[in-house]
Formats: structure tokens, C-alpha cells, sequence
């Protein structure tokens, strides 16, 4: 364990781990409620953490609130006035699509780096329990070349450990069809609110954008996580490499010194057009390196979140 990695679990600070670390931990549900409570705690410490109220079913005072549901142990912490906040007082409607399909459980390093999928998991749980915590409702959807897993939105406690339930059972298979399950989510959601798809967008590119601006033009907020395994960003430092697509199992070997220049380009093209062709929409886009901690992405979140209000 290198020095930052130490001093990231003395503060408490989970979120600040390197995936590899972190998915020691345990499980879903224990990983991300850890990462979850380091960065809150994080924002807490922030002169300028953004959000004034606590996530934990509280929300910030507002003149006409019943006293009687005023938090005295945390008025009596923070100075401020909070109220207790209710299942069916959900601020924002959000739904998460997860992206299973094969490629997703790919890692350039097996064994010491996880898969797209668990970190795509475990953003997804981390994401729904700060939603949730802020009185929002929550929904998921999972999906590779069809839809697997469907979680109506709701709020409440109860709907996390449920979320969390779903999203443990998921295995990578298949092709990809993100365009299909953003269609199935546009057509199931009857008001406005936010989609935050989590996927390697090794998806048909034309489709896909055209389904997210479909939902974004119909009033809906989009945020596109796009996971990237840093092996995907550079060829590995070898004369040979054989590479295997995940989900046609088709292969070719090839020598690395020749295309590696033309490799990295033709990524980083890949991810400037996803950026300008999203953007240019009012769609929000992050590269998100698998590599990276959790916090990076739930930074990222955070600043979609406080702009909806």
C-alpha cells in the first residue's frame, strides 16, 4: 500500500481509493456506502462544497415547513436548520442505465484491476444512495443487446438496498444496444428528470446519440459516463499483441510499434466526437478512466445535480 493510499483510508476517505484497493473492501453495498460517506464527508470539509444540506433524509429549512419536523441534534451540530425529510417528498426523478454487455467486463490487468462492470456497478450504487439521501427518486435500468434489469423509480431507503440487490447480480454478456434502452426508458418515464447512462459506448455511435437527444430534446437532463480501461487509452509496452473482441470473440494479432501512434489517435478521436456531437446538444459527457477513484466521477455528478436545483 503506497503513502497516498494510506492516508486516504487514516481519513476515512474511501472514495479517494484506487479501484484496486477498493474492491478489496467487500461488497456493493458496503464499498459504496463507504465511498459514499468519504465524500460527503469530503464536501463537509469543503469551504466550497456547493450543497448546504446533509444527505441523510434532511433537506434545508424553508419558511412555511412544519416545525415539528425540525432536526434539533443536527440544528444543535451545524447551527443550521434542517427538516426531516419523507419518502414521498422526492425532489427529482432519476434513472441510471448500466450498460452489461460483454465488453463491459473486460481489464487490461485482471486481478488487480477491475472489470468496467464493477466500477460502472459500484458508481451506479454510489450515485442512487447521494440521489436517494437527497429526497430524489431513483430508478435503473440494465441492459446489453436487450433490457435485463428494471427498477422502477422511487425514493426511500428501501429502494436502495433494492438497487443495490439488482445491480449485484449483474454479469457481463452479449452485445450492446444502448440506443434500445434509452428508447425503453423515454417512453416509461411521464415526466421530466434526470438519465445518467454508465457505459464503454463500444455501442452503433449513431443510434446511441440519437436516442440521448431524443430524451434531452423531450426535457430530460442526460449525463453519459464514458468508462474508459486505460489499456483502451495505450497499447501495452510489448512487440506483439493480440487483440479480442469481447463480444464477436473475433482476433488479430498485430505488431504493436506499427499502429500504436495511430491506436492512440484514433481514441482520442473517438472521444472527441462523443464530446463535441453531446455537448453541442446540452448533454453532459465524462471520460471516466477505470483506474481512477470513485470521487472523480461522483465530483462530476455533483455539479450536473446542483445545476438542476
Amino acid at each position: 500500500m503506497n503513502e497516498d493510499t494510506r492516508s486516504s483510508t487514516q481519513a476515512g476517505r474511501p472514495d479517494l481509493l484506487d479501484p484496486a484497493t477498493l474492491s478489496q473492501l467487500g461488497g456493493i453495498e458496503l464499498t459504496a456506502r463507504g465511498v459514499v460517506e468519504g465524500f460527503l464527508m469530503g464536501l463537509h470539509r469543503s469551504p466550497n462544497r456547493g450543497f448546504s444540506a446533509e444527505f441523510a433524509e434532511l433537506r434545508a429549512y424553508q419558511p412555511g415547513d412544519d416545525l415539528r419536523y425540525i432536526d434539533w441534534r443536527m440544528f444543535g451540530r451545524s447551527d443550521r436548520y434542517y427538516v426531516k425529510q419523507f419518502e414521498e417528498e422526492t425532489n427529482l426523478r432519476a434513472h441510471l442505465l448500466v450498460d452489461v454487455s460483454r465488453s463491459m467486463g473486460w481489464s487490461s490487468a485482471p486481478g488487480s484491476l477491475p472489470t468496467k462492470l464493477w466500477y460502472a456497478q459500484h458508481l451506479a450504487a454510489s450515485m442512487s444512495l447521494i440521489l436517494l439521501r437527497q429526497g430524489d427518486a431513483v430508478g435503473l435500468t440494465a441492459f446489453h443487446d436487450r433490457v435485463v434489469e428494471r427498477v422502477h423509480a422511487r425514493g426511500g431507503r428501501r429502494q436502495w438496498h433494492e438497487i443495490v440487490r439488482r445491480l449485484q447480480s449483474l454479469e457481463p454478456q452479449g452485445g450492446t444496444a444502448a440506443a434500445l434502452a434509452l428508447k425503453d426508458v423515454a417512453v416509461r418515464l411521464r415526466r421530466s428528470g434526470l438519465v445518467i447512462l454508465v457505459s464503454d459506448l463500444l455501442v452503433a455511435n449513431d443510434e446511441t446519440r440519437t436516442a440521448l437527444k431524443y430524451l434531452k430534446h423531450h426535457g430530460h437532463e442526460v449525463l453519459v459516463f464514458h468508462l474508459l480501461d486505460p489499456g483502451e487509452r495505450e497499447l501495452p509496452a510489448t512487440a506483439e499483441a493480440r487483440f479480442v473482441d469481447p463480444e464477436s470473440e473475433e482476433e488479430l494479432t498485430v505488431n504493436v510499434a506499427d499502429i500504436r501512434t495511430a491506436y492512440r489517435e484514433a481514441v482520442d478521436s473517438a472521444v472527441k466526437e462523443w464530446e463535441r456531437e453531446l455537448r453541442t446538444q446540452g448533454i453532459d459527457y465524462h471520460v471516466v478512466d477505470t483506474s481512477t477513484p470513485l470521487s472523480l466521477a461522483l465530483k462530476a455528478y455533483l455539479r450536473k445535480r446542483e445545476r438542476l436545483g
